[in-house]
């Protein structure tokens, strides 16, 4: 099948051969991928081509010495959950890492700008949840370390651009996913059963007028299942506190606050345990010993008199305030 490559490729081919260093050299390749038209007589040549750039990149990573090059995809878990950002390219999800939390990721009106994941920490009400940029995934190549990333995270939001054509977005990803053998469903109740699919949001970007809100209840099919679409704009801010309400519900959350005999309730930090948590869950993450030596609580919160007497597998609730009794 033809390429029908435009000139600009030749020219962007002419200086990606004569690039000397590395940061030229995936300049120049970037440019070049930039003028590729995308049908599928140039499927081939571009997946080749983002190999290339993938190589380059890697290649172009600083070493420390003689120490083993850590992956920039072994992204250790913090806070209360971890959200992964998926989608295509210029669905907005740099911006939205840079809006909602202390972290830079590097924005553009090129696609491709972000080659390697990004994390940062963002406060929804009391708790801290991180959230991860990851590079765009396209049908011509996928980085199998991010694969393994999605596999670990908690939640991931598909982030694509309203205006545009959000249902080809997502459904074009479903499939790349689908090849992978990894399939998106709805949160459901409790906690997520992996082998089932990763619990997932749509999140509709670029949703700078309220008037593009008809535009939201995108309707997304999935093993029978809708995925729930948030509407917001990164950009101006609108909604994005409706986001984070969505992405806190859909971790499945339980805060639990603790209260010494005798003492006011600590509402600093709240102890965080996953729907169906137990006060025995709860006593190991305050310390071991508080979990061998655990007799019972006294637990002021839902289903309960305040003050009332339980045993180590009480089952705790959003809220809860819990007084450890050795």
């Amino acid at each position: 099948m033809p390429t029908n490559l435009p000139p600009e490729y030749y020219e962007a081919e002419r200086r990606y051969r004569e690039a000397q260093s590395h940061p030229d050299r995936i300049a120049a390749l970037e440019d070049l991928l930039s003028t590729i038209p995308k049908h599928k007589g140039t499927d081939r040549l571009r997946a080749d081509l983002r190999g290339k750039l993938a190589e380059l990149r890697r290649s172009a990573r600083p070493r420390r010495g003689s120490r083993r090059r850590t992956s920039p995809y072994s992204i250790s878990p913090d806070g209360a959950g971890q959200v992964m950002m998926l989608g295509p390219p210029n669905g907005g999800r740099s911006t939205l890492l840079n809006r909602l939390t202390s972290a830079h990721s590097e924005t553009s009106a090129a696609p491709f700008t972000t080659y390697e994941p990004i994390a940062g920490m963002v406060a929804i009400e009391d708790i801290q949840e991180q959230l991860i940029d990851t590079p765009s995934i396209v049908s011509e190549y996928v980085d199998p370390e991010l694969l393994h990333l999605l596999r670990r995270c908690d939640l991931a939001l598909i982030v694509v651009d309203l205006p545009l054509d959000p249902e080809r977005e997502i459904e074009s990803l479903l499939q790349i996913l689908g090849d992978h053998d990894i399939a998106l469903i709805p949160p459901g109740d409790g906690a997520p059963d992996k082998a089932q699919g990763f619990p997932a949001l749509v999140v509709a970007n670029k949703c700078d007028d309220p008037s593009l809100d008809e535009l939201c209840p995108l309707v997304v099919v999935l093993i029978d299942d809708a995925l729930p679409v948030v509407g917001v704009s990164a950009m101006t801010g609108y909604r994005l506190g409706d986001l984070l309400r969505a992405i806190l519900e859909s971790l499945r959350i339980v805060r639990v606050y603790t209260k010494a005999p005798g003492r006011e309730i600590d509402r600093s930090a709240p102890f965080v345990l996953r729907e169906g948590g137990t006060v025995a869950d709860m006593a190991a993450l305050v310390h071991r010993d508080f979990y061998e030596r655990l007799k019972t609580a006294r637990i002021w919160g839902t289903g309960v008199y305040d003050g009332q007497l339980v045993g180590r597998e009480h089952v705790l609730h959003d809220g809860d305030i819990v007084e450890l009794h050795l």
